[in-house]
């Protein structure tokens, strides 16, 4: 505890970001025990594989590269649009950093949807609003959080220029092995493949252990409850989610190697 007071801003008397570091870390949490117990997100070929497509509700389905757009523009919006929005918000480096960083994240994943990935199926529109909703809160709340602080004494440990090693770090890993993932299929072709180069040899889920280090970079260089909270919780949602891909590409492909782990090499 006293290591996390000398790391951490004391929380600001926010109800709204109370409740958020709250909610964020235990939806986020329950999340990835639902993966793990067999109930996912209707976006996914999880979900299709579990016999999701066969329900009896009406669900109003668009494709996938705009329900992509939809889950990812919204929250780079807000970041892009913040300053504008609060006056003041980028009087410190440290919140300029912050909120650099949330933009550029979610800039690069609507870049991706536009430029990088193929699309083939549909999504449904419930968990395209929920996954959504989810990363603009996340992008509201940890840029007003960093605003809220400003003007508070700094912890005793300041790991901001960390935290911007880890974001690059992050980012570029996980447009790398984005790209592998992009490279795996002829256009047209529909068929699940291996996925081969980069740490891929090690874990299945490169992409998903990058994307924890986005957010440990973020929260590094915001040092707010909240952040803290939004990255333990995604945490917990991508364990839960690269076992659920490694178990689903044991039962697809005979020769997987089983020494090939989830999410972090030789360990999970």
């Amino acid at each position: 505890m006293s290591f996390l007071k000398a790391l951490l801003f004391p929380p600001p008397p926010s109800i709204f970001v109370s409740a958020m570091s709250v909610i964020s870390f235990t939806s986020l949490a329950i999340a990835g025990a639902s993966e793990v117990m067999g109930r996912h997100l209707r976006y996914s070929k999880f979900w299709d594989a579990a016999g999701g497509a066969g329900l009896g509700v009406k669900q109003i389905r668009i494709s996938s590269r705009a329900g992509m757009l939809l889950i990812y523009a919204p929250a780079m919006i807000a970041a892009v649009a913040a300053p504008f929005a609060v006056p003041g918000l980028l009087d410190g480096v440290r919140s300029q950093l912050v909120t650099a960083a949330v933009a550029i994240h979610f800039a690069k994943r609507v870049l991706e949807v536009l430029f990088l990935h193929s699309y083939s199926g549909q999504m449904i529109l419930d968990s395209i609003i929920t996954i959504s909703l989810s990363y603009f809160l996340f992008a509201v709340t940890v840029i007003y959080s960093q605003h809220l602080v400003q003007n508070t004494p700094e912890p005793a440990v300041n790991s901001t220029y960390v935290g911007v090693v880890l974001f690059l770090v992050g980012i570029s890993g996980n447009f790398y092995h984005h790209y592998l993932l992009s490279r795996l299929r002829a256009k047209g072709e529909k068929v699940y493949k291996m996925p081969k180069g980069g740490l891929f040899g090690w874990v299945i889920c490169p992409h998903y252990l990058f994307e924890i280090t986005i957010f440990i970079g973020i929260s590094l260089m915001s040092q707010t409850v909240y952040s803290l909270s939004f990255t333990l919780g995604s945490t917990a949602y991508l364990l839960g989610r690269s076992h659920v891909t490694r178990r689903w590409y044991l039962t697809k492909f005979e020769d997987f190697p089983k020494d090939v782990k989830a999410l972090v090499p030789y360990v999970f």
